[in-house]
């Protein structure tokens, strides 16, 4: 019995999402500026992107180490907590999205 192979590469994408604020109730949040650009390498807790709620106004670190893909939300964009901002992953990913 013979077995094809394919090669296999396995592509590791991470979406950064409006994270929910611990202790202060908000349903979204506005994009103020974005501190990295698409193409920009990047290392875990690097900021990002600067975010503003009702609130209070913080910059999201990256979780983990690669390129920034693609900016999902553009500058001045309301984002409702848990929707994408961006993607990070290595040069050679795509979006399947």
């Amino acid at each position: 019995m013979k077995f094809a192979f394919s090669q296999w590469r396995f592509r590791i994408i991470t979406t950064l999402k409006v994270p929910k604020t611990g202790g202060i109730p908000t349903t979204k949040a506005s994009v103020v500026r974005w501190l990295k650009h698409e193409g920009d390498s990047i290392q875990p807790g690097d900021p990002v992107v600067e975010l503003e709620t009702e609130k209070v106004s913080y910059e999201l670190e990256s979780p983990t180490a690669g390129i920034l893909l693609k900016i999902i939300a553009s500058e001045s964009a309301e984002v409702p907590v848990g929707g994408p901002l961006c993607q990070i992953g290595q040069p050679d990913s795509a979006s399947k999205e």
